[in-house]
């Protein structure tokens, strides 16, 4: 149906290129290790992020940015939040000019506090129109090995997020179309700094009653900053809201709520950083969000005491502790 550059050989990069190989595309996946480009090509397994899944042969990897995106139609940017700037300003003159870019990252970039779609706006050509966002509980393993997800494709430009839901609609994986992207990608970047918290919780031992008790408090945290921001509120309510934050607060395999249950354990966040080659994008955009939320004059504690805790001034126990002793309030305020 299309040709389609994935720019990013991790789990989430990989596993979205077979989603799109089942739809029918081709695909050209781009890794930032020779090695690992090599291996996929000639094992059809990415090892490293996916051990056990096959790769189709419908997807070929190369380290050659220039080779992967030679022809794209959709380029797929799947690389770590923090990375995205600095790769762009690489690929950015080797991205073809009528190329629909889409976002696949949950993170808000540090110091500028933008979203990766308004990175993206700032560093190529395209107009809104071009740039969509993918979102929603997407845990890479389940759906690299095709169970049945849903999930968001999101662009103010609605002829767009539906050309891209066809391209990446299969038997396993369903895409709705929305147009808020705002409300989807604040959506995606904090709940991965709840499931922080919702971790810590599970490392300090502690039961169903607390971690719900974050969950819920998290998206009403989310919801006053995205509408603090011109988001719909009623997105926090669908796939790009709650429905990831379910997943990732309550999944085992959840980068982040491992990460945070880990901190709830008593480890470090250097000593954990130091363990894994996977990205917990919570621990860096938590900063990010928690600017944002200052900037908009947003309450956010769940965020706050996060920072808190990955900056080193606050211990996991005492961020529960901080939380809970709060003044009580109305719930809706």
């Amino acid at each position: 149906m299309a040709t389609v550059a994935v720019m990013g050989a991790g789990t989430w990069g990989t596993a979205f290129s077979l989603v799109l190989s089942d739809a029918g595309n081709e695909v050209s996946l781009w890794g930032r290790r020779r090695e690992l480009c090599a291996a996929i090509n000639e094992t059809r397994h990415n090892a490293d992020y996916l051990p056990g899944v096959k790769l189709p042969d419908a997807i070929s990897a190369s380290h050659d940015p220039v080779e992967v995106l030679e022809g794209a139609e959709v380029v797929v940017l799947a690389v770590p939040s923090q990375t995205l700037r600095a790769n762009l300003a690489d690929w950015a003159p080797k991205i073809p000019e009528t190329s629909i870019l889409v976002s696949l990252m949950k993170g808000i970039e540090l110091v500028t506090q933008k979203r990766m779609s308004q990175v993206i706006l700032e560093l190529t050509e395209a107009g809104p129109e071009r740039v969509a966002v993918v979102t929603g509980p997407n845990l890479a393993r389940e759906i690299a090995a095709r169970q049945p997800a849903a999930s968001v494709v999101a662009c103010t430009h609605e002829p767009t997020a539906r050309q891209l839901q066809l391209l990446c609609h299969t038997r396993a994986f369903r895409p709705y179309t929305n147009v808020d992207v705002v409300g989807c990608e604040l959506g995606g970047a904090t709940k991965n700094v709840i499931a922080l918290a919702v971790g810590m919780t599970e490392g300090l031992g502690f039961g169903d009653n607390a971690k719900a008790s974050v969950i819920t408090r998290g998206l009403a945290e989310t919801a006053r900053l995205a509408t603090a921001m011109g988001a719909d509120p009623m997105t926090l309510a669908g796939l790009a809201g709650l429905g990831d934050l379910v997943a990732t607060c309550t999944s085992p395999l959840s980068r982040n709520r491992s990460f945070g249950e880990k901190l709830g354990k008593g480890m470090n966040v250097a000593d954990i950083l130091s363990s894994t080659r996977q990205v917990a994008e919570g621990v860096r955009s938590c900063e990010s969000l928690y600017a944002l939320a200052r900037q908009h004059g947003v309450d956010m504690p769940i965020v706050e005491h996060v920072a808190a805790v990955v900056r080193g001034e606050l211990g996991a126990k005492e961020l529960v502790a901080s939380v809970v002793s709060r003044t009580a309030k109305p719930e809706r305020h």
